[in-house]
């Protein structure tokens, strides 16, 4: 008999969904962000660069989606957990595409990871309300 494990992952139409949300409280803001969202295994799913957004914010905003999937953690709680920690806290800085400041959330439905949102473009605490009001998308789901 074979043993086969199911992974749950975002749908294309439920990223736009996040996307389209988080895209109208950015521009509630009016500050121009990048707004990434990624699945489970952290590849690109879902993106927008707003006319106007920092050039580094691309990339940013791609690595705080892929942080907060890949750990799924947002990516605003390493710092606490880090900070008390300097060897820990100067090493896994160096590890390619961790991002360890605001603006990256797991996705979960129904309590399962599915994918990550990350923002850049603004003070770390803009990008999370960004992505905080992707997020209320998911309310309507469960």
């Amino acid at each position: 008999m074979k043993n086969y494990v199911e992974s749950k992952n975002i749908s294309l139409e439920l990223a736009n969904k996040i996307l389209e949300a988080a895209h109208v409280k950015a521009k509630e803001l009016g500050m121009p962000f990048s707004i990434a969202i990624v699945d489970k295994p952290g590849n690109l799913k879902s993106f927008q660069a707003m006319d106007g957004a920092p050039i580094l914010s691309l990339d940013i905003a791609q690595n705080k989606a892929f942080s907060a999937a890949a750990y799924n953690r947002a990516t605003h709680e390493w710092y606490d957990r880090l900070k008390d920690d300097p060897p820990l806290l100067h090493g896994i800085v160096h590890t390619p595409r961790l991002v360890i400041f605001g603006g990256g959330y797991p996705i979960k439905v129904n309590g399962e990871l599915v994918g990550g949102i990350g923002v850049s473009g603004g003070h770390y605490t803009h990008d999370m309300q960004v992505c905080e009001a992707g997020l209320k998308v998911l309310e309507n789901l469960e």
